[in-house]
Parts: structure tokens; C-alpha cells; sequence
């Protein structure tokens, strides 16, 4: 079997956008940890910008769908951290030119 890679994950995780904000979660910096085991299960380890997003349930499944949804992959297992918080400072550099930070 062919192993997975943490970089075909994160462009997984590219094409799920955060509704509110209109940018990516691998760009915002919401990704904390990909861990994949030997046979292809993965675990997501993810933060939203607050803890009170109202879409937190719609992104944190879109996220595993996406992931799911890549060929070798077998189970995932997505974890929502609020440890450390986000901050502005953990988007991407890209996105901060674009935002203006």
C-alpha cells in the first residue's frame, strides 16, 4: 500500500473554505497537526477562529470529507483544539499581504 503524504493531505485541506472569512483553513493557520499512520489513517488535530463559530460542525466535516475523500486514505479522525487559541499572527504570509496584516 501506498503511504500517504502529509503535503496531499494539506491540499486537501486547501479546498475547504471558512464561509464567514472566504479563505482557507490551511491558510488561516486552523491546521495544528496531521498525523498518519502505517496504514493510511489520519488524524487532523484543527482549531476554528473562535470557539463560538456558528459553522464550526460544517467546516470541521467538510475538512474529513475532503480528506476522506483522497485516495489511500482509510479512517480519519478529526480533532477540534482550542490550544493555543488562534491569533491573526498564524495565517499564512500570503494571506497576511493579502489582508493587510
Amino acid at each position: 500500500m501506498e503511504n500517504l503524504t502529509e503535503e496531499e493531505v494539506m491540499n486537501a485541506l486547501k479546498e475547504v473554505y471558512d464561509p464567514e472569512i472566504g479563505y482557507d483553513i490551511v491558510s488561516l493557520g486552523l491546521i495544528y497537526g496531521i498525523d498518519i499512520d502505517s496504514e493510511n489513517n489520519v488524524k487532523v488535530t484543527m482549531t476554528l477562529t473562535t470557539p463560538m463559530c456558528p459553522l464550526a460542525g460544517f467546516i470541521v466535516e467538510e475538512a474529513r470529507k475532503k480528506v476522506k475523500d483522497l485516495e489511500k486514505t482509510n479512517v480519519v479522525d478529526m480533532e477540534l483544539s482550542f490550544d493555543p487559541p488562534w491569533t491573526p499572527e498564524m495565517v499564512s504570509d500570503e494571506l497576511k499581504k493579502t489582508m493587510g496584516l
